[in-house]
């Protein structure tokens, strides 16, 4: 899938319960009157409010290495499934995990039927989550990450060197970027470095008009 969209809702009050809702539907109407690839990511409470309630893809914030059974508090991958989640992120900045569960959650998630994008936060660390064979890898320097500073802009170095370090060891794995992005031309210029899409949270998220900002993001694709 290229050019593509994800929009992660964390647990901004402004994604939250109702507001996850609202959202989900401007998501929904924009990628409909624009055939922008939109994908979007609620809180696990929110996801099956969410997915019943839009036609685009809707994937967990998380999930974990766990089977059923006693692990009470956790995100367990079958439930996110039964919940309409098509796919999760996994090892976000803010939920780190251990490299063994990364892997193991990656075969778990194929296992299942839906859609696996790994966080990075640098090359290396992007060249070993290939490997894994995810369906996405998606590079977000922490330190950029809702700083309104794009990766795009301020290292398009490891944008490049991510994409091209992810072709060598798999090409079927593909590249997003995040960390920053909040305009059309941020998401044209991480396009342009070789990425086929981002990753992006507050900058839709926090917008006083998330629709208008939606909408000039979307100006940004090809």
């Amino acid at each position: 899938m290229e050019n593509l969209i994800v929009l992660n809702f964390k647990t901004y009050e402004q994604s939250t319960g109702k507001n996850a809702l609202k959202l989900a539907g401007i998501c929904d109407k924009v990628a409909s009157e624009t055939g922008a690839k939109i994908i979007v990511c609620p809180q696990l409470a929110d996801l099956r409010s969410v997915a019943d309630a839009v036609s685009i893809p809707v994937y967990a914030q998380c999930v974990e290495n766990i089977k059923p059974g006693g692990n009470s508090g956790h995100a367990l991958p079958e439930a996110a499934k039964t919940a309409g989640a098509s796919g999760s992120l996994v090892n976000h900045s803010e939920f780190r995990l251990l490299f063994a569960d990364v892997d193991a959650l990656v075969v778990r998630l194929r296992e299942l039927g839906l859609t696996s994008i790994v966080c990075t936060n640098n090359v290396g660390v992007t060249k070993a989550a290939a490997a894994l064979e995810p369906d996405f890898v998606a590079i977000e320097p922490p330190e950029l990450i809702g700083s309104g500073i794009s990766v795009s802009k301020a290292q398009p170095g490891v944008i490049t060197d991510s994409v091209n370090a992810v072709k060598k060891i798999n090409p079927k794995v593909k590249v997003l970027c995040g960390a920053g992005i909040t305009t059309a031309e941020d998401l044209k210029k991480a396009i342009e470095l070789g990425s086929c899409g981002v990753l992006l949270a507050s900058g839709i998220v926090k917008a006083s008009d998330q629709e208008k900002a939606l909408r000039d993001l979307v100006e940004g694709l090809p």
